[in-house]
């Protein structure tokens, strides 16, 4: 739309430009018409026609370097971004194979920002969740809600304060230790050119049979059994074969399949129609019955039977309560 909007303003320029240059010629042709032969005239005639073109080639020319430096900038960020953190841990603080055992949650003073020198995103969070608790998390569109689960990734650091998993600082151990034993089902679901297997086990770590398993308690099994190829079914780029549900259906199998105490779901079926949310939220009841479960929230119904829900504001948690006891104070619904 913007890119229209330019082509429109060039155009309008190049006419305004070529009606000026066009007019002076012809003023000048006018006034000279005793000492230029007509030959003259009409070269000059012609030639301005060229000059109206190439003014209109040059605006357009700008106009497009000035579009992709805007990917010269973007290259120019990525190369300046600070490296992300140790991948692996040290063995001083090397978490056991079977970490977390728990999947309790304590955020302790916590704050975090995107960048150094820019304002917290998330401030002086403190609250503990426990194993096997369901947390809601509500809030205005920019109170720092998915900031929360980035910062439990570690995907931005903090300025200050702890986050300890089961008696584990999560800064003192590797990204890659970290972030395997966590799960998350985002909002926009991530998915690869290539066979259904593919997508959900990359790394060939698990059998036909758990696969098979995952994608029936995903509700998927038989969908994929009324395509000829199974497990070898292709999805085209970003799943656009598939619709919104069964793309983020796809993202609950990868999630059954890696079984972590801890799963994180990021307004993960705001693009998906009631039945299928209907379905994902009675798989992770029945399914994640023992896991921690921290769900963003953009329906209300979807949290109501949680444990707890944290009501988030510019960063900071303004009310966490039962979700009972939240709407006889009508919290929830001022803010969902």
């Amino acid at each position: 739309m913007v890119l229209k909007w330019v082509q429109i303003g060039i155009d309008i320029w190049t006419v305004i430009v070529g009606l000026l240059i066009t007019f002076s010629t012809a003023l000048i042709v006018v006034f000279e018409r005793n000492s230029m032969t007509p030959g003259v005239a009409g070269f000059i005639l012609v030639y301005s026609v060229d000059v109206i073109n190439s003014i209109s080639w040059a605006l357009r020319m700008a106009s497009d370097l000035e579009t992709n430096m805007v990917s010269v900038e973007r290259v120019r960020e990525y190369s300046e971004l600070e490296t992300e953190r140790s991948w692996h841990s040290v063995d001083e603080y090397k978490p056991s194979a079977d970490w977390p055992t728990n999947g309790s949650v304590d955020f302790i003073n916590y704050s975090a920002s995107y960048r150094p020198g820019l304002e917290p995103v998330v401030k002086g969070l403190n609250l503990r969740i426990e194993s096997g608790e369901k947390v809601g998390i509500v809030g205005r569109t920019g109170a720092g809600k998915s900031s929360m689960t980035l910062a439990l990734f570690r995907i931005i650091e903090p300025t200050f304060g702890q986050i300890i998993i089961d008696g584990v600082d999560v800064t003192r151990i590797g990204l890659h230790d970290l972030r395997s034993k966590l799960t998350i089902i985002p909002q926009e679901p991530n998915l690869f050119a290539g066979t259904l297997r593919l997508n959900l086990d990359p790394f060939e770590e698990y059998s036909d049979q758990q696969l098979w398993t995952a994608l029936e308690r995903a509700h998927l099994k038989d969908f994929i059994c009324g395509t000829s190829e199974g497990l070898s079914h292709e999805i085209s780029e970003s799943g656009d074969n598939l619709s919104a549900g069964q793309r983020q259906l796809v993202c609950l199998a990868r999630a059954l399949l890696r079984d972590t105490k801890i799963l994180v779901l990021d307004e993960a079926t705001a693009a998906c129609d009631l039945q299928t949310d209907s379905l994902i939220q009675t798989t992770i009841a029945e399914q994640f019955s023992d896991c921690t479960v921290l769900t963003i929230a953009h329906r209300l119904n979807t949290v109501l039977d949680y444990n707890k829900i944290i009501v988030l504001d510019n960063g900071m948690i303004v009310e966490m309560d039962s979700p009972k006891k939240l709407l006889k104070k009508l919290i929830l619904f001022s803010i969902v």
